[in-house]
């Protein structure tokens, strides 16, 4: 699975990227027929407790998956939305189960 990084007016890490990838590539065994998923990161409001902010789009299977979390870390922020994506995957396929 491709994963693209965007970081909104900043340059993330090579350490930073390595943890992306780390932890987003273990979505990709969770569902079929995603070739992608897309990395946003972005920080709110600088000089603020919580201003990172990340956000995964994966689409895939005709429809488009999207979570986002703003914590103190974008490693914390990732951690959460890798969570909430398996959750929404889970919920997405015993819905096509049902069909």
């Amino acid at each position: 699975m491709e994963i693209k990084i965007n970081a909104l007016h900043f340059d993330a890490t090579e350490k930073l990227e390595a943890y992306i990838e780390k932890k987003v590539s273990k979505l990709g065994k969770h569902i079929e027929g995603a070739d992608h998923i897309e990395v946003q990161l972005k920080v709110v409001k600088p000089q603020t407790a919580n201003n990172k902010e990340a956000i995964l789009v994966l689409p895939a299977m005709g429809t488009t998956l999207r979570t986002d979390k703003t914590c103190d870390t974008f490693e914390e922020a990732i951690d959460h939305c890798v969570d909430a994506m398996k959750v929404q995957i889970e919920k997405f396929k015993d819905k096509r189960r049902g069909e």
